[in-house]
């Protein structure tokens, strides 16, 4: 169903271009966004890559959303034509790219298709040593040429692509990377579900949230937990998420013989549940953005362990401590244990949402931006 506004006019379409959509970080904050804004003035369409493992197709379509599938791309000829293509026959007027540094690509096909706002969104930043920091920093000065606005999630990622200029002239907007808020509540009931569901009503449950990917670090995730099972055998490591390096990771975890302590859940749709079942939340990531599940796992009232490369806007709560990479695992494991169980409490996400992270008042303020851009035209 199309929207329209009182009026009767007929929403604007924005065309989302999110590459893959794996129900990872990137691709939850942009559906967040399009559950929560006011559709009777804002549609989203999606591109979305044809090697996508789980594209909610289904979901866009019954919000009033279109969604293009399109090769990778890797692909690049065809990928740029495809793209062209779709903004060209539908008149799209704002192209909002979430690819960070790759934005160039679908934001020089808006250019020749002629869309007159094309806002280049950064999720992310890079670390030496990962290989696609290579291509990020080859891509990187190209990423603003056919924008004419530029997002980011957070201000750090903002200043790593855009620059320090951009952002202290303002010309880069902060988009939250919002949640809501009430899926994060905490619930007695829910948590002692998701630990009968699991096997592990007794045990001490570090968690974790995210795809199998390089910045993640699981390699340093398994060996905290090795430490904290050392020092405590009743531990159990949960694991939500999938990706390319899983299989390393269960090739790890049974290596060092602990595969009846750690559970592999693989992708979830009601991963919010599973924040209830933990004791401590662990995120050592070489980098990021600002982290999704950093905000739910906060919201959701558990003790939460940050490596101290990812930003400090992230700790929005007293559930946050920041470790660094430095450390070595022994490290991380004490701090964890000597956190122990806390008193969970559902006040939390009442503060995550006094942060600016609340969808609901979020999405109203990303509406603004684009009937803003729209009236400019």
């Amino acid at each position: 169903m199309v929207g329209r506004d009182m009026n009767g006019h007929e929403a604007i379409r924005v065309l989302q271009v999110v590459g893959k959509m794996n129900n990872a970080g990137v691709e939850t904050v942009v559906m967040n966004y399009f559950r929560n804004i006011d559709r009777g003035r804002v549609l989203f369409d999606f591109i979305i890559d044809s090697d996508s493992k789980n594209p909610p197709v289904e979901e866009i379509e019954s919000l009033g959303g279109r969604a293009y599938i399109v090769p990778p791309y890797k692909s690049m000829l065809r990928y740029l034509f495809c793209v062209f293509k779709i903004i060209k026959e539908n008149k799209y007027k704002i192209v909002h790219s979430h690819l960070n540094t790759v934005s160039v690509f679908p934001l020089f096909a808006a250019f020749l298709a002629g869309a007159d706002i094309r806002i280049a969104h950064n999720h992310s930043t890079a670390v030496r040593g990962e290989p696609k920091t290579v291509l990020k920093n080859v891509f990187k000065p190209f990423a603003r040429i056919f924008a004419t606005h530029y997002f980011a999630c957070s201000e750090y990622a903002g200043r790593w692509l855009f620059g320090d200029r951009s952002v202290e002239k303002g010309n880069v907007a902060i988009i939250n990377n919002a949640i809501n808020t009430d899926n994060f509540k905490f619930d007695e009931g829910v948590r002692n579900e998701v630990r009968h569901e699991l096997g592990i009503e007794d045990k001490f449950v570090i968690g974790h949230v995210g795809r199998f990917v390089y910045p993640k670090n699981h390699e340093l995730l398994i060996d905290i937990f090795s430490e904290v099972y050392k020092l405590n055998n009743n531990a159990v490591l949960v694991l939500v998420g999938d990706g390319d390096l899983k299989e390393e990771a269960v090739k790890k975890v049974e290596h060092m013989r602990l595969k009846h302590a750690v559970r592999f859940l693989g992708n979830r749709m009601d991963s919010y549940r599973f924040y209830q079942g933990f004791d401590a939340f662990v995120l050592p990531s070489r980098y990021e953005g600002l982290p999704v599940v950093g905000l739910e796992s906060q919201a959701s009232g558990v003790s939460c362990f940050y490596s101290s490369e990812i930003t400090d806007k992230v700790k929005v709560t007293d559930l946050v401590e920041f470790i660094s990479l430095q450390k070595p695992a022994l490290y991380w494991a004490e701090r964890i244990l000597q956190a122990g169980r806390n008193a969970r409490r559902s006040g939390y996400m009442e503060q995550v949402g006094r942060a600016g992270y609340d969808i609901r008042r979020e999405a109203g303020k990303l509406l603004n931006y684009y009937a803003d851009y729209t009236k400019l035209q």
